[in-house]
């Protein structure tokens, strides 16, 4: 079973993370690691998780001068990690140098942009001086982004159609903001369901806290996994 659930492991500490990957399946879900726990278990939890057989997304949005940021591209390349992003604000020499760092690596992880973070509206991007709407940003990054080589971007799923349109069929649409049937929005503002994202053409859809805060996380995961079937 090819996965498109990423699971968001949105926990503080290794032992609450293995307590609920000891329970997981690769064949039915990739996971991600994020900054809060990767800065408190550091790589080791990394790879401890890819020796389980997990497919794992680094998901650090790598954002620095074009050298520090190949740099770090590789050190995740060298951990084995199957997806890794920065931010494709970062610009096209930045991007370029973290694909060639990841071409000269023998193991070659998907090498995702991020565009606009789903937490952020309108008047959000506007005080930090992008007075126009998010749409019209993040096809901007998506396109710069695979002119530079990358593999897909980030993105929420109420842009998904639109980069498939205008951008490429092929490139991998990675999708927060993806809440089940019922599920809290939480700090979430463009947001859709998972079989609403699916069917708009996102290519895998990251899921965190309507699966770990769950009362029981498998059964959630299953019954996401049925929503989209």
């Amino acid at each position: 079973m090819n996965s498109k659930i990423i699971i968001a492991l949105d926990y503080k500490d290794e032992v609450s993370t293995m307590a609920l990957v000891d329970q997981l399946e690769p064949s039915l879900c990739r996971l991600k690691v994020g900054k809060e726990l990767f800065v408190r278990c550091g790589p080791g939890l990394v790879e401890k998780l890819i020796h389980k057989g997990f497919d794992v997304f680094l998901d650090l949005k790598f954002h620095d001068i074009p050298n520090t940021v190949a740099a770090a591209c590789q050190a995740a390349a060298d951990m084995g990690v199957w997806m890794v992003n920065v931010h494709a604000s970062g610009g096209r020499n930045m991007m370029m140098a973290a694909r060639e760092a990841i071409e000269q690596s023998s193991h070659k992880p998907l090498l995702i942009g991020v565009t606009i973070l789903t937490s952020l509206s309108r008047s959000d991007i506007a005080e930090i001086g992008l007075d126009i709407e998010p749409a019209e940003q993040v096809l901007r990054l998506a396109k710069l982004a695979k002119e530079s080589g990358l593999d897909g971007v980030v993105c929420s799923p109420l842009e998904v159609q639109t980069l498939k349109q205008e951008v490429s069929k092929d490139f991998i649409l990675v999708t927060p903001g993806v809440r089940p049937v019922g599920s809290d929005t939480g700090d979430q503002q463009r947001i859709m369901t998972p079989a609403q994202a699916l069917s708009a053409g996102s290519d895998y859809l990251v899921i965190g806290r309507p699966i770990t805060a769950a009362d029981n996380p498998i059964q959630a995961l299953k019954s996401i996994i049925v929503e989209c079937s």
